[in-house]
């Protein structure tokens, strides 16, 4: 989740609206190791696609352990050496294995689906039951070797994908301290943004974002409670999938929060993330959340990938969004100029309005909702430790590793707050979900929309591990998070060799329709483009 939402009043009402310099984070321009991946990056996968990889497959161009082997390679080249990203936290020892088994299933004649052989990496808050570690970037919980696949890497697995390892995240997916930094964990470090790498590439599932955005793999898996698959998305020029939660499982998933968690795609390519999203939905009996989304599913999102998707829409635009600050506003309005001329009618709307009212409530609602759903959670793991209880006193007992640059201020607030039975917490859920699923709900039907957007957020900050985060002037993300609703964002446009992200957002299990427009965007705009490792901000 993007931790600063929450710093003072709330994830809607904190936001600002301010003018973003784009001052240099003072560092080295050129990072050892960083040149030459700026003169030329020559991986010979850079940027290819699913269905590329299949081709290259069928024609026995590649093997499944040929492609494999070689994003491992490239983790060694560029995560651990070169610019050194730090976005892998463990490789999978199995992953080579994984890929023989899809190669001699594939020369057997069977092909499971478009994931068979594709290697992904999954953020370390998802339980897999095999010889990695899940941890949430903690070291309170660093020994900890599960023996039961969450459900979502059950049905990774059986669509052929070949887990190729973990990425690091915001320890507890950045809900531990007010003064925390984005894409650091203690088991981890600190992961950077590979197309600045002294700028941060954005919480919690900077290691995800970071990873898929460098072609650390062919596609990834982050999480999201409010903003943590969307603005790492934006901030590493990805296309991300926040999807309703309850369309994913949950089950198996180091949890913040009951109401608004959920994993969902990353990937370079609209396409690509339909591909994963399709693979991964249905029913689990372990999570009551996807009991409602029989019949509203698709086994196959990319049928609805369509160019001329925005012919005839109605867009309500953001009114909060159309003047953010002097570097965001003309990328906005290029963005929104592109919709009209594609066909789509543009409406202004005014939904931060409606939800400025709420104040703390969506914070309060977390801190319940992350006690009761982590202590479940250790209270079944593989640790040593078994209780949020637990990780705070493991902290700090041990802070000099632990704790070296911020605290746990929000496990302690947590740990204080009662059961999910208080009066506090149900009247700060009717007050946050309900308020935002009336508000959204509302503003699309009174005005015949078929989405809402806004960029995403603001641009990529510097890494600051002494002072934390800071605002970066907007983000996009709260409103589908409290609502449960799908977000989908998608590369946008650039400042200074920085990316940012154009937002979709709609009602419950509306992937397709808002899928269907982020895909016609970004086939007019092709707005992407691979990271050059630059050590500094360009001009």
């Amino acid at each position: 989740m993007q931790r600063r939402n929450f710093l003072k009043t709330g994830a809607v009402a904190g936001l600002t609206f301010t003018t973003l310099a784009a001052a240099s984070c003072k560092q080295a321009s050129s990072p050892s190791g960083a040149t030459d991946e700026q003169k030329a990056d020559d991986f010979e996968l850079n940027e290819i696609a699913i269905d590329a990889l299949q081709q290259k497959m069928q024609s026995k161009a590649y093997t499944s352990r040929q492609i494999t082997d070689l994003y491992l390679k490239r983790i060694d080249a560029i995560d651990k050496n070169g610019p050194k990203l730090n976005a892998v936290i463990e490789l999978n020892p199995d992953a080579l294995d994984i890929a023989d088994a899809m190669d001699k299933e594939r020369a057997a004649g069977k092909i499971r689906g478009p994931l068979h052989g594709i290697p992904v990496l999954i953020k370390d808050n998802i339980t897999t039951g095999d010889k990695m570690h899940t941890t949430a970037g903690a070291l309170a919980i660093a020994d900890n070797v599960m023996k039961e696949d969450a459900f979502i890497i059950k049905k990774l697995r059986e669509a052929g994908a070949v887990l190729l390892g973990k990425t690091n995240l915001s320890e507890w997916a950045n809900f531990r301290s007010t003064r925390s930094t984005s894409g650091w964990s203690s088991r981890g470090g600190q992961t950077k943004c590979p197309y600045v790498l002294n700028r941060n590439p954005s919480g919690s599932s900077a290691g995800s974002g970071s990873a898929a955005s460098a072609n650390l793999c062919a596609i990834a898996i982050g999480t999201e409670t409010d903003g943590s698959i969307v603005s790492p998305s934006s901030v590493n020029g990805l296309v991300g999938i926040k999807p309703t939660v309850g369309l994913w499982s949950r089950s198996g998933i180091i949890p913040i929060s009951k109401t608004q968690d959920t994993a969902g795609p990353m990937a370079r390519t609209v396409r690509d993330a339909a591909i994963l999203l399709g693979a991964l939905a249905g029913e689990d009996p372990q999570d009551s959340y996807t009991t409602g989304n029989k019949g509203k599913i698709e086994a196959d999102y990319t049928k609805f990938l369509d160019a001329g998707g925005l012919k005839g829409k109605r867009i309500g635009v953001e009114k909060d969004a159309l003047k953010i600050n002097p570097q965001m506003d003309p990328i906005f309005k290029e963005a929104i100029d592109l919709l009209k001329s594609k066909g789509a009618t543009i409406v202004e709307v005014e939904l931060y309005k409606q939800l400025k009212p709420m104040g703390n409530a969506d914070f309060t609602v977390l801190l319940y909702e992350f006690k009761d759903g982590l202590n479940q959670y250790l209270s079944k793991a593989n640790s040593k430790v078994k209780s949020i209880a637990d990780v705070i006193a493991f902290n700090k007992a041990n802070e000099a590793s632990a704790m070296p640059y911020f605290k746990q201020e929000i496990l302690e607030q947590a740990q204080a707050k009662g059961g999910l039975d208080s009066k506090e917490y149900l009247d700060a859920v009717a007050k946050t979900t309900g308020t935002t699923r009336t508000a959204i709900d509302a503003i699309i039907k009174d005005n015949k929309l078929d989405a809402i957007v806004a960029p995403t957020n603001g641009f990529a900050i510097c890494i600051d591990l002494v002072n934390g985060d800071y605002d970066n002037g907007f983000s996009f993300s709260a409103p589908a998070a409290l609502a449960g609703y799908p977000h989908i964002t998608v590369p946008m446009g650039y400042f200074h060799e920085l990316p940012v992200g154009i937002s979709f957002v709609s009602t419950p299990y509306k992937e397709g329709d808002i899928i269907k427009l982020a895909y016609a965007y970004e086939q007019a705009s092709k707005k992407r483009v691979p990271p050059k490792f630059n050590g500094d901000l360009q001009g």
